[in-house]
């Protein structure tokens, strides 16, 4: 005859378990410094103003629903 198991156990470190990997993979997502975050939102922040400092002014050439006022 085989062991007995308490399946409570075994349900309770299955659960512990699944929530240590779900902890280890919160950390690699959300688990940076805040020199990282800074670092990050500065790049943001410089791409944007790069991007609008590259916007064409007046109409699109290619869409005929872009006119300028007369």
């Amino acid at each position: 005859m085989g062991d007995v198991v308490n399946l409570n156990k075994f349900k309770k470190a299955k659960a512990k378990a699944g929530k240590s990997q779900k902890a280890a993979e919160n950390r690699t997502s959300f688990g940076r410094t805040k020199a990282e975050k800074t670092r990050d939102k500065s790049d943001k922040d410089k791409d944007a103003a790069q991007h609008d400092g590259n916007e064409l002014d007046g109409p699109d050439n290619n869409n005929p629903d872009d006119k300028e006022p007369a």
